[in-house]
């Protein structure tokens, strides 16, 4: 049987929980992304690991970060699509619920590689109980150092926030998703790249959740 990654640490009680999380080695992929590596160091990191999106394409993780846009003056963002719809789906779910921290970890460390300073997790609408869950996480990382100004004085800012859809099946398409993040109609667009930058708009990068939950899995 194959070794565990994801749910590698999910029967340790407790583990929603920042300082069990921590004492079980939470968080080292963020200590060592900022402390010992510059942003196309972790992107060429994700490149080598083989890393690819798991919705079907399987494109490589690594390949999508570098064609984000990058010119002066524009934001970038990460986005997490957790609008998990599908029937009888409840991978995404699981991940957030009970290992959140997980999820937060891999935000920062693919955050710091792509520039983005200010991070989204879309999540389903339906999922009311885990919007709770996430927030709790995403405060304590804030109390501890690692969400905020100066992430262990790296010079580098982030926060994330939760955005809870409307229950919109088509809202897992990705640019419906962007749109209705936006405060637009969940509709999808013709778009070249949802990774480049977007017409007046800022650049995005929309990953699954548990794509980025990988991110903090490699120490």
């Amino acid at each position: 049987m194959g070794r565990k990654l994801l749910l590698e640490k999910a029967h340790v009680e407790g583990i929603r929980y920042f300082d069990t999380y921590r004492r079980e080695g939470g968080y080292r992929s963020v200590e060592k992304a900022l402390k010992t590596m510059g942003p196309d160091d972790v992107t060429e990191e994700v490149k080598k690991s083989g890393l690819r999106g798991r919705g079907g394409a399987g494109f490589p993780t690594g390949m999508k970060w570098s064609f984000l846009a990058k010119p002066e003056g524009v934001p970038r963002h990460l986005v997490v699509n957790a609008d998990e719809s599908e029937p009888g789906t409840f991978k995404d779910r699981y991940l957030m619920e009970f290992i959140p921290h997980l999820l937060i970890e891999g935000i920062i460390v693919a955050s710091y590689a792509l520039g983005s300073n200010t991070s989204f997790i879309y999540i389903r609408g339906e999922y009311a109980w885990i919007v709770d869950i996430l927030e709790q996480a995403i405060q304590e990382a804030h109390n501890n150092g690692f969400l905020g100004k100066n992430i262990l004085g790296s010079g580098f800012d982030c926060d994330i926030h939760v955005q809870r859809g409307a229950g919109a099946y088509i809202c897992g398409e990705e640019t419906a998703l962007l749109e209705s993040l936006e405060g637009k109609r969940g509709n999808p667009v013709l778009s070249p790249l949802p990774c480049c930058k977007r017409c007046m708009g800022p650049a995005y990068s929309s990953k699954q959740c548990r794509e980025y939950c990988s991110c903090s899995s490699y120490h």
